[in-house]
Order: structure tokens, then sequence, then C-alpha cells
């Protein structure tokens, strides 16, 4: 074992200093997002059936988006919410927003969405969109705004009755809803496609984290919900629609101060390129320790 540490490059390898792992990962990480490389994205069925969905509505119809995730899992299910944002302000499809998820939902909610109206000076909250805030309670909650949403929310989250919403006084419950999306993280997702979907009728769709897309999938395979994005790369795929068929958001997702999916996929690919890198080096440094010991 002492002759196959001695010298030649299988000892060099063997002894690489791991911080020069660590090194290239950061740099990996880092420019990427400042220098964005663009690398191609393959838009999926369910994201292309959710955006079509969307595209298919008009500026009188409402879709209902449930923040239904906290700080944890924000990396992934935060670029979906806001590419889902600005996609329906842009189309002027009218938007109602609250959070299911008691651990940070509410703020969640209430920093895309002030984010993403910015960019649409010409919209009015109150008129065009909603912020409903959180509420707990979970499927009773849900299942009640079926009947009547202001008894679950007899204000927003700015404490203003929404009777005095002009939006909400022509949103009563889930049928004057068109859609809903969910962007979970993890089983609330399942309880709008269970209980919302199943029993009202409404048309669903989920922004997951990658970890839950599988079970997500079985629903959408058997036409529970109408679309699916699945972790940042689903997210990444409804970006690059956005962008193909509204030019005019471009300058948000060019700045470097605002990360996004597709950024976020050149991340994660050069970082994957780095690991695999290593652990070629890794089998090659083993091999010629094992062919030196064999000759020795």
């Amino acid at each position: 074992m002492a002759k196959i540490k001695e010298g030649g490059l299988s000892t060099a390898l063997q002894q690489l200093d791991r911080r020069w792992i660590f090194l290239l990962v950061a740099v990996g990480a880092i420019l990427p997002i400042l220098f964005p490389i663009g690398l191609s994205v393959t838009v999926t069925p369910p994201v292309r059936d959710l955006f079509d969905r969307i595209e298919s509505l008009t500026p009188d119809d409402v879709v209902m988006v449930s923040f239904d995730y906290g700080p944890t899992t924000k990396p992934e299910n935060g670029p979906m919410a806001a590419a889902v944002l600005r996609h329906c302000l842009a189309r002027r499809v009218k938007v109602v927003v609250l959070a299911l998820f008691p651990i940070g939902g509410g703020a969640m909610a209430t920093e895309e969405l002030d984010r993403v109206a910015a960019e649409f000076p010409t919209l009015r909250y109150g008129t065009d969109f909603v912020n409903l805030g959180y509420k707990d309670g979970g499927q009773a909650s849900m299942k009640q705004m079926g009947e009547d949403i202001a008894r679950v929310f007899p204000s927003d989250s700015r404490g203003t009755p929404l009777s005095r919403l002009p939006l909400m006084q022509k949103v009563r419950n889930y049928r004057d809803i068109k859609l809903v999306v969910s962007l979970a993280t993890g089983i609330i997702g399942d309880w709008w496609i269970n209980l919302i979907n199943a029993q009202f009728g409404t048309p669903v769709a989920v922004g997951c984290t990658a970890v839950s897309a599988p079970k997500f999938y079985a629903y959408y395979d058997s036409h529970q919900m109408i679309g699916l994005l699945g972790g940042l790369k689903g997210a990444s795929e409804y970006e690059r629609l956005l962008l193909d068929a509204y030019p005019q958001v471009k300058p948000v997702y060019d700045n470097p101060m605002i990360f996004n999916a597709m950024r976020g996929m050149d991340v994660q690919t050069i970082i994957h390129a780095i690991i695999i890198g290593f652990i070629i080096i890794g089998n090659v440094a083993y091999f010629l320790g094992r062919s030196r010991a064999a000759r020795v």
C-alpha cells in the first residue's frame, strides 16, 4: 500500500486537496448566475398544458394561486410562483392569491405577488389582483371556500373587507374560479386535487418540489389535474414558454439580481458536470493505483 502512494499520477490524484473541489463547485454555482449560459430547455407536456390553459383564459377569468410552501423550498417554488403570476398578469387574467401553508406561506405570497405586480403598473390591487393572506384550517378552510370565500377570508391581507374589493365582489366561491394553481411543498397539493377538483370540479394544477413530482404525475396521468410543474426543471420550462410568448418580460429574466429557474438549471448542470468529473478522476486514480500495485 505504501508503494502505491509513492509518486506518480495516481498518488497526485488520490491526494488532491478537497478544497479544490469546494472551490470549483463554488465557481460553478456563482458564474452561471452572474453570466447566464442559456442552456436549451425542452418543454414537457405537463408544463405546456398548464401554460396553454392560462393562455386560453380571458381578462374576465379568475385564477386562484395558493402558496402552499415556505422559505425552505423557495428556491424551487419561488421561480414557478413568479412565472405563473407573471403570465396571468401579462394576459390581464384576474388573480386571487392565498396561503394555506402555516410556516411562512403568507410571507411567500406577499413577497412574490408584490414583486411581480410591480412589473405591471397599469394593473390595480383589488381590481386585477388580490392577496387574501394566510388561513389556518387546511381542508376545512378549502371546503368552506366552495360555499363562500368571504366566510373563510372576511378581509384580505391588508385588513380590507372583501366586500370593498371590486374583484372579490365578483368571486364568491369556486364556481367563479377558472383554475386553481397550488404551489406546494407537501400534502396540501394533494388536498386541492382530492378535495376541490374531485368534489367541486374546479380544474387544478400543481407546482411542486422535485422530490414530490413522481406522485403528482400519477394525478396528471389520470386527468385529476390539468398541469404540473415539477421542481426547478418544470419552472425553467414554464419560464421558457413565457419568454417565447411575452418578450416584454425578458428584462426581468436578464436581471442577475433576480434568481430564476433557467439560471438555476444552468448552475445545476454545471455542478453536476463537476461532480461527474471528479467521480471519473477518482476512478482513474483507483485503477492506476491497482495497476501500479500489480506491477510492484
